[in-house]
């Protein structure tokens, strides 16, 4: 069983396409695009985790079309970490959980992750080693050593594993304010 992490999906955002330059035709190639992708990593024993923005729009609205788009999703169990644009429809489909902030025990850690859709500056565990994944700022940042964007427009549109955060987190650069939230004791 693999955990699998993704952020900022946007389903049936009309407007996402031109605002983030995403390279698809339009929101129903995207939203196509999205749910193959998931599909291609996404294992049937497999969690998956949306760090926010599951989906936007008067679509998101429809509870048909939520309850058919999240039929779509791959999964033995899949969750919903709260992002601005999940509203009440959105956090009523039947998710395995639904919360704001989660620390997840991920097998293939040895630290707890922290999930929230926002990026924070300091997490329990953070000083030990433990990850933070978040979205909320599409392609804008990818985190630091410690703290790394798992939304689709930095990740090819594909979910990403811890190991895959793990090894894009070396290649970041340290917060500029680490030492002023976690300073050595």
């Amino acid at each position: 069983m693999d955990h699998w992490y993704t952020a900022d999906l946007h389903f049936g955002h009309d407007s996402i396409v031109t605002n983030a330059q995403r390279p698809f035709r339009d929101t129903s190639h995207m939203d196509s695009v999205l749910v193959e992708r998931l599909w291609d990593k996404v294992g049937p024993g497999d969690d998956l985790w949306i760090v926010g923005d599951f989906a936007f729009g008067p679509k998101a609205k429809d509870e048909d079309w939520l309850l058919s788009l999240f039929g779509q999703l791959p999964g033995a169990r899949r969750h919903l970490i709260v992002g601005n644009h999940d509203g009440p429809l959105t956090q009523a489909l039947p998710w395995d959980s639904v919360s704001w902030l989660a620390e997840v025990d991920d097998p293939a850690g040895d630290k707890p992750v922290t999930l929230c859709h926002y990026p924070m500056m300091t997490w329990n565990h953070a000083r030990k080693g433990a990850l933070h994944l978040f979205g909320h700022v599409h392609g804008n940042w990818q985190g630091t050593t410690n703290s790394v964007n798992v939304g689709v427009d930095v990740w090819g549109f594909y979910p990403v594993t811890l190991i895959d955060a793990a090894r894009r987190a070396k290649s970041l650069p340290q917060h500029r304010h680490w030492k002023d939230v976690e300073p050595r004791a």
